[in-house]
């Protein structure tokens, strides 16, 4: 499909452009690519047995929630992760263990 320079034209004012003389063979003939490109998309033939994915609670799978026991405090798991190195200028603070 070729579009006009008339065509340009319509479409630029309607998109409140403004669009010289000179850029209009060239956006004319980009506008024309994208039509072809949307045509040979078109020509795909769709198939009903694939669905396109939508993206959404739908097409996110959650895990089966599951009620486990918050960790003691013994279990190397629930102490504070520390870090190996501080800044400079950064000091550590004693965390106290309230259930010991």
């Amino acid at each position: 499909m070729s579009v006009t320079h008339d065509e340009v034209r319509r479409i630029a004012r309607l998109a409140e452009l403004d669009v010289s003389d000179d850029a209009l063979p060239l956006l004319a003939e980009q506008m024309s690519r994208i039509l072809e490109y949307v045509a040979q998309i078109n020509a795909v033939p769709a198939s009903e047995a694939v669905k396109p994915f939508v993206p959404g609670p739908d097409a996110v799978r959650f895990r089966p929630d599951e009620v486990k026991p918050w960790p003691s405090r013994s279990d190397p798991r629930a102490r504070p992760c520390l870090p190996r190195r501080l800044l400079p200028g950064a000091q550590a603070r004693a965390v106290e263990d309230a259930g010991a």
